[in-house]
């Protein structure tokens, strides 16, 4: 039994090892397929580290304590340097994706907390979409594509779902550049801004209602699609709870 302990504990390690180690080699291809693109990137994060350094060591300077503070200092400067790292990928990525069919419902998939997301619930052939997430604000209409056309699959859609869901409120977002739009990098901060208006049993609940009204959209690409996709190849309706 003993045995067996130690060679679950063993191989437990070994699987720690491995998973770390692959998570280690995808950051570092990600930091060379931004580095390849972004010529301010290395700049920026040795500029933060050894920024955080000289103010830790100058500070520590007043009260004698310089060595002790510049490890903090380099390991402030660390985190902040992955950080800068971590958002100019993330505006990298927005930036390719945005304004391609599908890029709406992907930006919507990693939501933190509880939301019920299904893509594409109405749309058209020309790959207009509109996605409906289920949340504590209520239910959010999130449309993509040309702005005359979502709008008024937006107005059928909530129309549709309004009669189901009584006084719950129904918020409509625009996705773009335009005016009274939200650029893809700020759909998610702008949802998670909206107030809360009904607890987690409730969304659930909510869910298994609109569910039942099923969808009326076209097939919609898996994310941001690309460019010449076919329409066969282009169906998504899914959520993620």
């Amino acid at each position: 039994m003993a045995k067996q302990d130690r060679a679950a504990k063993k191989e437990a390690a070994k699987q720690r090892r491995q998973a770390s180690s692959g998570r280690f080699k995808q950051l570092f291809e990600a930091f060379k397929m931004q580095r390849r693109e972004d010529r301010l990137l290395v700049p920026l994060m040795l500029a933060v580290l050894l920024g955080a350094a000289v103010v830790a060591f100058l500070l520590g300077l007043v009260w004698g304590l310089q060595w002790f503070f510049l490890p903090v200092g380099v390991a402030l400067g660390a985190l902040g340097a992955v950080i800068v790292f971590g958002r100019r990928v993330q505006r990298n990525v927005y930036s390719k994706a945005s304004g391609q069919p599908g890029a709406a419902g992907w930006a919507l998939e990693n939501m933190r907390g509880k939301w019920e997301l299904t893509q594409g619930v109405t749309g058209n052939s020309q790959l207009d979409a509109v996605h409906r997430l289920v949340g504590k604000p209520g239910i959010v209409l999130v449309g993509e594509g040309e702005p005359h056309r979502v709008k008024s699959l937006m107005a059928q859609e909530k129309k549709r779902i309004s009669r189901l869901v009584g006084e719950t409120p129904i918020y409509e977002i625009m996705v773009g550049d335009g005016q009274e739009q939200v650029p893809l990098r700020k759909l998610q901060s702008n949802i998670m801004k909206l107030p809360r208006n009904i607890n987690a049993g409730q969304i659930d609940s909510l869910e298994k209602q609109l569910e039942a009204l099923g969808n009326r959209a076209n097939p919609m690409p898996k994310g941001p699609a690309p460019q010449g996709a076919k329409m066969r190849n282009m169906q998504r309706a899914s959520r993620r709870k």
